[in-house]
């Protein structure tokens, strides 16, 4: 059986990085008593993915992971389970069964929403989001390749003079990144704090 748990990466794990926030799902659903299916080879690991990776000092209250069991638990009692073994900085808000058929949830994913707080104002805020919007393009670069940021900014808007409201593209090979939003703005990434809202993926 797949089960997906959505839950919250808060404050207390916003400095634990991908790699590990997995290896925190695998001890905390072997701490649950779950009957986990691993994967086959020298060195066998519980089935789970998570949906999209958040950046190390991000927060979130849209994660989403997916694990496999052996058995065929109701949902209920695979939550009540992860609820008395999570640790702090794992908020979970709910579990529920996938059908098998359904694509792997990284597959899903599309777009990704973020609300930025400044911890500075921004007179002129709303301005540069507008001449960031009005751009054709916004050469930047990523890994040592160049690439094209402004069609992965799906929405941007500026709710005052220290708050951001971002939707930008998670797709393989055609992900935005707030930090790189930041930059073309004319923003400094580490004077801000980034929360992750809302992951919105394929229907149908």
């Amino acid at each position: 059986m797949r089960y997906r748990a959505t839950y919250a990466k808060t404050e207390a794990m916003r400095y634990t990085g991908h790699l590990d926030v997995q290896r925190t799902w695998e001890r905390t659903l072997r701490r649950a008593r779950l009957p986990l299916v691993y994967t086959q080879g020298f060195n066998p690991r519980p089935k789970l993915l998570l949906a999209a990776a958040l950046p190390l000092g991000f927060t979130s209250d849209c994660e989403v992971v997916e694990f496999h069991l052996d058995s065929d638990l109701p949902p209920a009692e695979v939550e009540g389970r992860i609820r008395e073994a999570a640790p702090p900085g794992i908020a979970l808000q709910t579990v529920e069964a996938v059908d098998s058929r359904t694509p792997k949830i990284p597959n899903l994913v599309e777009s990704a929403c973020y609300r930025v707080i400044l911890l500075e104002p921004v007179d002129d805020l709303s301005a540069r989001v507008d001449r960031i919007l009005k751009s054709g393009t916004l050469p930047r670069e990523r890994r040592g390749k160049p690439y094209d940021l402004r069609p992965l900014i799906e929405q941007l808007t500026a709710a005052d003079d220290r708050t951001l409201e971002m939707q930008l593209a998670a797709r393989p090979g055609a992900t935005g990144r707030p930090e790189e939003v930041l930059l073309a703005l004319d923003l400094d990434p580490l004077a801000a704090r980034i929360h992750r809202t809302e992951l919105l993926l394929k229907t149908g």
